[in-house]
Order: C-alpha cells, then structure tokens, then sequence
C-alpha cells in the first residue's frame, strides 16, 4: 500500500480535508496523528479505525504552549512523522475590513499562521535530521485572488503560500518536499463556520452550482504524495468547473 510504512501528523483532522486526508492515508497503510479541538470526535476516528494506527491529539491550534505539549505526549510508536499536512484552519465572517470583528481576525491569525508555524517548527528539525519528509500545507485561491471580505483570511493563506515557497528555498537539498495546495469552493464545514453555524447563509454558498469536496482535497494531496521522491509539487490549485475568475471592480460613485 502506498502509505505503508509511513506516519502522518495531520491537523484539523476531525472534519472536512483533515478527516478526509486521514482516512486516505490510513486507508493505504500508514499510521495518523490525528490532531484536532474535539474530543469526541477524534474518539470517533480511533472508533472508526477500530484503534489500530492511530494516534490522537486533542489541542486547539491558538494554544502555542499546548502544541508542543500536546505533540510530545504522542506515543513512541509515532515518534517519527513522514507527512505534516497541516490542514487546520478558518475563516470568519465576510464582513468588510471596516465592519470586521477584530476578534475573528486575532482567531484566524492565531489558527491559520501561528498554529501552522508552530506545528512545522515543531516536527521539522526531526524530519531534516532523516532526510525525507512531506509538508503539505493547505493555502487557497484566496492567497492570489481577493474578494470582498476575505481581507484578513485571503491574507492568512498567502502567508501560507509564502510559507511554504520559503520552506522550499530552506529545505533545497535536505531531501524534504513541501506543498501548497490551494482549493477554491468547497462544501465542507467551511462556510457553516465562516458564518457562525447559520445553515441558510452557508447553503447560499454553494446553490445551483457543484462545489470541490472533501474527497477531491484528499484525492490531490495522495497524488501529491505518490510523486517519486525527484519531483516536488510546489504549489497545487484546483477550482471547481463552475468557479472562474471575475473582472476588476470599479466604483462609478464619482
């Protein structure tokens, strides 16, 4: 089996790309460090794998001091982390800057770019020491193209992109690969929590139209994966076929 052999640390792991993406590698043969903010349901995944090459951390990403704590409680049997897809992560509200909640702001800072860096930080030094290793960060197209109320989002997702462009430059020779993947609409959980768990306003999102899932995330991220070690995948962006590009706004207001 392709993951066989392997141990991934995947975050956010307890909804959308996460589960998803830990379900596949499970699926084909490796071990998960399933790391995510509810209990219940990492229980249910160790349920769902009925126990066996599992591991799971229950720890908000904006708690800096308990990722490092919550990674070092991993069990021995995990000690050494092949694929990092760092996956967790938010958007709040599409208010505009001026309405914004600064709040909502801090969060998606604290989760999208603290938790990321601080979750890479953590794991990478081991990985280099081996000489191999995948980091697979989970961007958007939001990181290239703005749209109304994405400011500090969009602008979190570039960070990633960056990032992970940067690691590249870093890690040139190490042995390590390292990606970007960047979605555009997807129907996972994303939009209920952007506007605070309102049904209606996240089904608008995605009427009349065939939105990314879950599955094709995980589907690009094992392709991404299965590459042969000389080839590296720095960025992947994937849209829906009815999701494209708008025009330039202008404001005729005079």
């Amino acid at each position: 089996m392709w993951a066989e052999e392997k141990t991934a640390l995947v975050t956010g792991a307890t909804s959308g790309f996460g589960a998803a993406v830990a379900r596949r590698i499970h699926a084909g043969g490796g071990r998960v460090v399933a790391l995510g903010r509810r209990r219940e349901r990492l229980d249910a995944l160790t349920a769902e794998f009925r126990g066996e090459r599992i591991a799971t951390l229950a720890v908000d990403l904006r708690d800096m001091d308990g990722i490092a704590a919550a990674l070092d409680k991993r069990p021995a049997a995990f000690e050494h982390i092949d694929i990092v897809f760092n996956n967790a992560g938010l958007a709040l509200g599409l208010a505009g800057a001026h309405d914004a909640n600064l709040q909502d702001w801090r969060d998606m800072i604290a989760t999208n770019v603290s938790g990321l860096v601080a979750v890479t930080h953590a794991i990478l030094p081991a990985m280099v020491a081996r000489g191999r290793g995948d980091i697979v960060n989970m961007s958007s197209v939001a990181a290239s193209y703005p749209y109304p109320g994405s400011n500090v989002y969009g602008a979190t997702k570039a960070f990633v992109r960056q990032f992970s462009l940067n690691l590249r430059a870093d890690l040139l020779g190490t042995g390590l690969r390292v990606t970007s993947i960047e979605p555009g609409m997807c129907e996972t959980e994303f939009s209920l929590v952007r506007f605070g768990g309102n049904t209606g306003a996240a089904d608008k999102v995605y009427a009349g139209m065939i939105p990314l899932n879950a599955e094709d995330i995980a589907s690009s991220v094992e392709f991404v994966l299965r590459q042969p070690p000389h080839v590296n995948i720095n960025s992947l962006e994937l849209m829906s076929t009815q999701q494209a590009f708008g025009g330039f706004a202008v404001s005729r207001d005079g």
